[in-house]
């Protein structure tokens, strides 16, 4: 019994977040051990022989207005020509809005992937289209997180 650990200390043993080991139970990646209580408590030889699939890439496009709508497909259409031609897994989030408006639906659901540490990298056609001012803390929220 001593080889098995609560899941807060999993969850630091393999450097993710409480709820990433929960989705994992949830899809079978890894299997718990419940006490009568209905607490988890996880084997570290099962937790280390786990990986950590985070290697989806997010392509993000934006443009700020409709009548820009041209520009957008061209954007998801060279993000897409990228990812594919690099193999990468990736999923494409994209906006139509101001560069300085940071409630856009896209660059939120962004910002909550990269905070679950759901995402590999990143991938924009221009610093800009991430946001007008600013895009330097993305990429430094990006950094320190790794």
């Amino acid at each position: 019994m001593n080889n098995l650990i609560s899941i807060s200390k999993a969850a630091k043993l393999k450097g993710v977040r409480i709820s990433t080991l929960r989705r994992w139970e949830s899809e079978g990646k890894i299997k718990p051990i419940r006490t009568l209580n209905g607490h988890r408590l996880y084997s570290i030889k099962d937790l280390l022989n786990i990986e950590n699939n985070s290697n989806l890439t997010i392509a993000y496009s934006r443009v700020s207005s409709t009548i820009q709508k041209e520009d957008l497909i061209r954007q998801q259409q060279v993000l897409e020509l990228y990812c594919s031609a690099k193999a990468w897994q990736f999923q494409l989030i994209s906006d139509i809005g101001s560069g300085l408006n940071y409630h856009k639906k896209g660059l939120q659901q962004l910002i909550k992937l990269i905070n679950l540490r759901e995402i590999e990298r990143l991938v924009i056609t221009d610093k800009d289209r991430l946001l007008r001012f600013g895009s330097e803390l993305i990429f430094n929220f990006c950094q320190s997180i790794k």
